[in-house]
């Protein structure tokens, strides 16, 4: 689509680091893929060691006990093997369905690692931490309820896989209405510690936004799927901190277990430094392989949209939710309000592109520079279930809610991306409801299309723009429950095409009608009336979009015609994906995505900085303060109203 470039010759300057510096992460010459580098000629081979690994390498090279993460291509050989036995070398822990084992070794091992051809890739066993309205009603949950065939749209029989701090499993949040029976089917631990309740708090918050009942207060506090099975997956300790290895471990269990529980729905709240391309990271590739055998998965983009001097900046995105086949949601302020006209993105939330990167064999970088998040929904200052004695609410009194004195019924409030992601959680498990059939590509496309676009703000601030359940439960019901075994142009539909806007509590406003694909976006009514190859499973929505000298091209095997590119990124004007102001266009062809210029004040004033400093998967930077900030306070508005429990189990929604 061709539009008018700015007239201001300053705005163009403004923008073109930015442009130097995505150069080809927006404009790739390769189809994105989480299986390595498959490029042919290319001129240095990616290092199979990273680059923080060989770092650390360097620096303490008598160090006996490096914990690092090692995936595998093939069989181990002889060689390798022997080394896996040798003195000094522990292998911790092994993910069958990766291929990949936790090992603990000296430093002096590491790089020989490389050296193997069935080695495909060494990183550190880093740490990994949490991230952390009357949501039903403002995310437009409320007006979809009666939309169930057999009785109320609310999740029933969808299991979603919480990932986080454990849960407190007494809470009345998490019972069916009626009945004694608890809706957390299955918990397991992988912290170590024994336990699978919630000591530090984060997690049960986060399962009742995504999946709590609404027995407290009237159903103020309902979350999105009230009826979904809750399958409690505890990676983060008592302190709230976890490592890569036990997110693997859980990540494995659920691969063997989906079926089992069935899990359709995947929550990470959570999140680690975004070091290392997702082609290479073992948490995007293992979320790769859950999404290719069809859960959705879903992981907050991180609390670092600000610096410490309250600069808004670019390129934090954590992992996994750097992955592309991965739902990365930010967070929206609704200023306490449930009206979404005066929403904005929280100044907290992480913004893209996304900055991980593959480091070839001369030591250049080679930047992935996706747009991300794909998504943002409410996440500052929600009120939802909180455990009892939780380190959280101990170290800060001020995030109780006066709600009630019962531990089981209790709630408090936290703020971040980790309390905006469980919403989109619980809006895919109803979208799989009331369509079984969704591939987790359809759902990330619907929820997509269906977004509300928040004025003001550019697409690495609100990716597609505001959840809208409404909508997306709208369109998903209206697609063929066939369309897995569908063709290029089959018709995607089983009526007309739907009026694309929502009304929510009295707001009127028209859906974005685009979809992102990778460094790029996507437009056109043909992305909901047309079966597109890309919505399918073990291909990512971006893998349509390819490059010629230059130019940005559609591949006629996987989208169909009527289906329009842009080479920009847009500063949104509310109204549908396509229209608004340059933020700055894409259209230079440099590179593979390696970085030309960093550190460069942008036109609104921002600091493009890649500059999170790491040092064994921790950040030194103050990046966790600002992530615990986000989680304790969030930004200075309302939070949602406070309606005191009368201690009666409400079952009305």
């Amino acid at each position: 689509m061709k539009r008018t470039k700015p007239s201001l010759a300053i705005t163009w300057l403004a923008c073109a680091s930015l442009i130097l510096s995505l150069s080809c992460g927006f404009l790739v010459t390769e189809k994105a893929s989480a299986k390595g580098d498959k490029r042919k000629g290319a001129p240095n081979r990616t290092r199979k060691v990273a680059s923080d690994l060989s770092e650390r390498s360097r620096r303490e090279p008598r160090a006996n006990d490096v914990k690092v993460i090692l995936q595998l291509n093939d069989q181990p050989s002889t060689e390798l093997r022997a080394l896996l036995r040798s003195n000094g070398v522990k292998v911790r822990k092994q993910f069958v369905n990766f291929n990949t084992l936790a090992l603990e070794l000296p430093a002096s091992v590491v790089e020989s690692l490389g050296s193997f051809s069935e080695v495909e890739f060494v990183s550190v066993d880093g740490e990994v931490r949490s991230l952390g309205g009357h949501v039903a009603l403002t995310s437009g949950t409320d007006n979809i309820r009666s939309l169930g065939t057999s009785g109320p749209l609310d999740g029933d029989g969808v299991g979603i896989a919480i990932v986080d701090s454990g849960v407190y499993p007494a809470h009345v949040s998490f019972r069916e209405a009626g009945t004694p029976r608890s809706r957390i089917v299955k918990s397991v631990d992988f912290t170590g510690e024994g336990r699978t309740d919630d000591p530090y708090g984060h997690g049960t918050h986060v399962a009742s936004a995504a999946a709590g009942n609404g027995m407290v207060s009237q159903g103020k506090y309902i979350g999105i799927a009230p009826k979904a099975n809750i399958i409690n997956l505890r990676v983060l300790n008592s302190k709230g901190i976890g490592s890569v290895s036990s997110l693997l471990s859980a990540l494995d269990w659920l691969m063997t277990n989906r079926v089992s529980y069935n899990i359709r729905v995947v929550n990470m709240s959570l999140g680690m430094p975004a070091i290392n391309s997702y082609k290479d990271d073992p948490i995007c590739l293992a979320s790769r392989q859950l999404v290719d055998a069809g859960i959705v998965v879903l992981a907050a983009a991180g609390n670092n949209g600000k610096n410490g001097a309250g600069e808004k900046t670019y390129g934090h995105i954590h992992s996994p939710g750097i992955d592309p086949s991965v739902i990365t949601v930010g967070a929206v302020d609704t200023k306490g309000t449930d009206g979404r006209g005066d929403d904005s993105i929280a100044t907290y939330s992480s913004r893209g592109p996304t900055r991980s990167a593959r480091t070839d064999d001369i030591g250049v970088k080679h930047y992935d520079n996706l747009i991300k998040p794909d998504l943002s929904a409410p996440g500052n200052k929600l009120v939802f279930a909180k455990s009892p004695n939780n380190l959280l609410a101990q170290n800060n009194p001020d995030l109780d809610v006066p709600v009630s004195p019962n531990i089981t019924r209790a709630q408090m409030k936290l703020s971040g991306t980790s309390m905006a992601t469980p919403l989109a959680a619980g809006a895919a498990a109803l979208m799989i409801e009331a369509n079984p059939k969704l591939t987790p590509n359809m759902v990330k496309m619907i929820l997509m299309y269906t977004a509300q676009q928040i004025p003001n703000f550019n697409m690495f601030d609100q990716g597609a723009g505001e959840l809208n359940v409404d909508g997306a439960v709208r369109l998903a019901k209206v697609m063929r429950t066939n369309a897995q075994r569908a063709v290029l142009g089959f018709s995607l539909l089983t009526t007309s095409a739907p009026d694309p806007q929502s009304t929510i509590e009295n707001y009127t406003f028209t859906w974005s009608q685009g979809v992102i694909l990778g460094s790029t976006f996507a437009t056109g009514i043909n992305l909901i009336t047309k079966y597109q190859p890309i919505y399918g499973l073990g291909v990512l929505l971006s893998d349509g979009v390819l490059l010629s000298d230059g130019v940005l091209l559609s591949d006629s095997t996987l989208l169909s015609s009527g289906v329009l590119l842009s080479d920009s990124i847009l500063i949104s004007n509310g109204t549908i994906m396509e229209d608004g102001a340059y933020f700055c266009s894409t259209g230079v062809l440099l590179s593979d995505g390696v970085l030309l210029s960093d550190g460069v004040l942008l036109s609104d004033g921002v600091l493009l900085s890649d500059g999170v400093l790491l040092s064994d998967g921790v950040l030194l930077s103050d990046a966790i303060l600002q992530a615990y900030s986000a989680l304790l306070g969030g930004d200075p508005t309302e939070h949602m109203p406070i309606e005191e429990d009368a201690g009666d189990d409400y079952a009305g929604y």
